[in-house]
């Protein structure tokens, strides 16, 4: 048994998407991640990568989400409609990005915690200068969201059109023996709920760290 369709390459649809973030996050391990951001300027490759490591976030019923204490002009993507990217700032210093689930008008979204590099090696490593090796490119949310080219200004992106310069594709399926699941990591609220999922044996699988050692604002909370 594996985890995901059988359709590897073909673009995550937004039906697709309008699932339980649980359900979504499972899914989404073994998914490619394209960005052609800074392409057309000739400055660099498209990037690519594939999920090895997600967290899932509800809403109204999840104290860890950003949308616990309701919609704002900061997370109303996460509102919906599924198949668009949630991009937040976090802690003054880092962008963290997430893939938009469930019906328009219902908050959730799984967030993009640890990716391999598949293509665009080259400005990957551009992009993360400090990475000791290529394992660590994309090893924790905000590395991968910095290796895509991702920052603010792109919140909101439609992940699902072919004309996006960020899209969401079916990978490899990844055989359900090989997916782990456990606590989620850093957040300082339903610490216990293992809603985190990873590729086991992948090294771009962030190290696993429990929150709830401070409190942090609302908006700091996912991730």
């Amino acid at each position: 048994m594996t985890v995901g369709p059988e359709t590897s390459g073909a673009l995550v649809t937004r039906d697709e998407m309008a699932i339980d973030p649980v359900v979504a996050a499972r899914r989404l391990l073994g998914c490619v991640v394209e960005s052609r951001l800074s392409v057309a300027d000739g400055d660099a490759e498209p990037v690519a990568v594939r999920l090895v490591e997600v967290e899932a976030y509800r809403g109204a019923d999840d104290p860890a989400s950003h949308c616990y204490r309701g919609r704002t002009a900061r997370n109303e993507v996460m509102f919906g409609p599924a198949g668009h990217l949630y991009v937040y700032f976090v802690y003054g210093m880092h962008f963290c990005a997430n893939v938009v689930c469930l019906t328009d008008g219902v908050a959730g979204a799984v967030l993009l915690r640890g990716a391999e590099v598949i293509s665009g090696v080259e400005t990957a490593r551009a992009r993360r200068a400090t990475a000791r090796s290529d394992a660590e490119l994309a090893r924790g949310p905000a590395r991968l969201t910095s290796t895509l080219g991702l920052h603010r200004a792109h919140d909101g992106i439609d992940l699902t059109d072919p004309d996006s310069p960020v899209r969401l594709r079916w990978g490899t399926a990844v055989p359900a023996a090989s997916v782990r699941n456990g606590p989620r990591v850093g957040v300082a609220s339903a610490i216990g709920t293992p809603w985190r999922f990873w590729v086991d044996g992948s090294s771009a699988v962030s190290s696993y760290r429990r929150g709830g050692r401070r409190r942090t604002p609302a908006l700091e909370r996912q991730g």
